[in-house]
């Protein structure tokens, strides 16, 4: 997948593995860094979300529009699907082996 992020300075952060441990700490700036190379290598996200340690999800409320995958709990690696529009499958959902692209926003907890 094609992966963009919210700023350069974030982009920085979350592509060097010094930057990452420096922001988030050791183990959660690997972690970055992994699921990062894991979502890269993900052809889309139908992909992304076979993959059951990443537990690729839609959030919910004030957040509906944006995605989460796991890091080292309780925090969220957070993103959003780039394609304008989404595509739709016949049903009417989202067809998710045609989005290749998303835009990473965020390193949260969303339950905090």
């Amino acid at each position: 997948m094609v992966i963009n992020f919210k700023n350069k300075k974030f982009e920085k952060c979350c592509n060097t593995l010094k930057e990452a441990q420096k922001k988030w700490g050791t183990q959660q700036g690997k972690k970055v860094l992994d699921r990062l190379n894991e979502m890269r290598d993900a052809d889309n996200m139908l992909i992304l979300m076979s993959i059951p340690q990443a537990r690729c999800h839609p959030l919910t409320g004030d957040r509906k529009g944006q995605w989460s995958v796991n890091l080292k709990h309780p925090y969220r690696l957070i993103f959003e699907l780039v394609s304008e529009p989404l595509p739709r499958s016949k049903g009417g959902g989202l067809d998710m082996a045609k989005i290749t692209e998303v835009k990473i926003i965020g390193v949260e907890d969303t339950h905090g």
